[in-house]
């Protein structure tokens, strides 16, 4: 009865605090001309609004449908806009990028962020543009990603043995490749991070799982950031905050592991591993004379940027690309004519052998298109009270940029719904952020700084599985029965497993 009691007067007291810094904060709101938006209700503002469809890229779509290209929502106390057109999308993030140049950091963001201290999501500051540099100066130039070409080869290579004895075992036991896809890219960024397959691959991917999973929803504490009481009672922060201690864990027992080789290998230039990451940021530290203090703080983050992004970006696209072409058996088929022609039956592919697939690359851009590993993209943050399109935006408010909704907007693609590859044909559209109608990496000082990595470990992968294998589905289902429904969260990954059987068309070398 007293624990009843208690549970009831804590409810109330977070409903008293809630609801009178909302009525003093509407008390006090300057008469502005926001954006047009759906109507608010007391305490929760637009929330409700967003219960009608489990992704909220969809649900934002389909509001600002009726209420415009520039939309205005209020998440508990906190603004929101919402962007879905191309010339929105160019008014903020170019015409206004300084202005927009912070991230929008809820309490659950900001747990999993170490504080919002990585380069995804510091603010913008110097900082943010130093350790952007670092990490496009030292660890994501095109020489260096090029350089890590053998460990792509070999882990593919591994994957493809690996279905290659799946499929000769045969009885009648489809594979996830999807989640083969997934230890595949993880295996290749750890070997191009910390110099070999980690051994604490399964632990780091489920604490990774365990934080993103915290994400998937707004928690209390981030629709009442300035409420001390709904930061206590939340739940997704504590167990966003256990996820990121493990893998914060992991990532300072590697470093460790590899402060003791440098002292026991010093001098030695041919020492295994030299040239990945972590070896790179320990060299720095240890020279100097950077623009700031290479810390194991500082290294600890960069780390977790390369592992998390590299690794989860690429798995999501590359299974979204083996969906589509299972699901449009004549894409398929196209795409797997033009990698077998070029190969000419060889039994191990290389990135040399690669350059000329066009129309692999258009299969790429047509999946990012349709599905934008970050469909309303990591949410940007107004710096001062500015005009937007003749509307107030006030200082503080969350920026949500609905790629995914431009990327299937009618007035921009034809037949939009449709997966056709060659609408990429002759046309100079890239998803370099100057194309607005298409911006699957974002696009002004904020955009994706790791897209020559994600490419690389798309490319060489995709082109292997369509060289090797023949895929058949399950079960006798037909192509358009494939289930395409995307998780909820920040990023919107194959809702189901990709179970497929793999038939193999050119066997691999063995040993290779």
């Amino acid at each position: 009865m007293e624990e009843r009691t208690l549970i009831l007067a804590l409810a109330l007291s977070l409903l008293f605090i809630v609801l009178s810094k909302l009525l003093l904060s509407f008390a006090l709101k300057p008469k502005l001309n926001f954006p047009p938006g759906p109507w608010t209700l007391p305490l929760i503002g637009s929330i409700h609004h967003l219960g009608n469809h489990p992704n909220t890229h969809r649900a934002l779509r389909n509001l600002s449908q009726k209420h415009g290209p520039l939309m205005q929502l209020w998440l508990g106390e906190v603004p929101a806009v919402v962007v879905s057109t191309p010339d929105v999308a160019q008014e903020i993030l170019r015409n206004q990028d300084l202005n927009f140049a912070d991230r929008h950091i809820s309490t659950t963001v900001a747990t999993v962020s170490f504080g919002a201290s990585d380069i995804f999501f510091s603010p913008y500051s110097e900082r943010w543009r130093h350790l952007r540099k670092l990490s496009m100066q030292e660890l994501l130039t095109a020489a260096r990603v090029r350089s890590f070409q053998v460990v792509r080869e070999e882990e593919v290579a591994r994957l493809v043995r690996g279905l290659a004895a799946d499929a000769a075992r045969g009885g009648g036991v489809a594979v996830d490749l999807g989640r083969r896809i997934g230890k595949l890219v993880n295996d290749v960024v750890m070997r191009c991070s910390v110099g070999s397959r980690c051994r604490y691959r399964d632990e780091f991917l489920d604490a990774l799982e365990m934080a993103k999973n915290q994400l998937t929803l707004l928690s209390i504490a981030d629709l009442f950031p300035s409420s001390r009481l709904a930061r206590m009672v939340a739940v997704a922060p504590r167990r966003a905050l256990s996820g990121r201690q493990r893998m914060e864990r992991i990532i300072e027992d590697i470093i460790r592991e590899h402060k003791e080789e440098m002292v026991v290998s010093a001098g030695d230039e041919v020492a295994a591993g030299k040239d990945c990451f972590v070896n790179v940021l320990l060299r720095l530290q240890k020279e100097g004379g950077t623009p700031i203090p290479i810390t194991n703080d500082v290294i600890v983050v960069l780390l977790f940027d390369m592992f998390t992004g590299g690794s989860e970006t690429s798995s999501t696209v590359m299974t979204w690309i083996m969906a589509e072409l299972m699901r449009w058996p004549r894409v398929m088929a196209k795409a797997q004519a033009e990698v077998r022609q070029a190969l000419k039956g060889k039994a191990t592919i290389t990135e040399d052998d690669i350059v000329g697939l066009n129309y692999l690359k258009m299969v790429i851009k047509e999946t990012l298109r349709l599905h934008p590993p970050a469909p309303l993209g990591a949410p940007h943050r107004c710096r001062e009270t500015c005009k937007v399109m003749g509307y107030d935006v006030l200082k503080g408010t969350c920026v949500f940029i609905n790629v995914w909704a431009m990327g299937r907007d009618p007035k921009y693609w034809e037949d939009p719904k449709e997966f056709k590859p060659e609408r990429f044909e002759n046309s100079d559209i890239d998803y370099k952020g100057n194309n607005f109608e298409f911006l699957p990496f974002g696009s002004g000082r904020r955009s994706c700084p790791g897209i020559n990595l994600g490419l690389a470990n798309m490319e060489l992968a995709l082109a292997s599985l369509l060289y090797h294998f023949d895929w058949k589905l399950p079960d006798g289902m037909s192509p358009k029965d494939l289930d395409m429904q995307e998780t909820p969260g920040i990023v919107a990954a194959k809702l189901t497993s990709l179970n497929v059987f793999p038939l193999t068309h050119v066997a691999p070398l063995v040993g290779a």
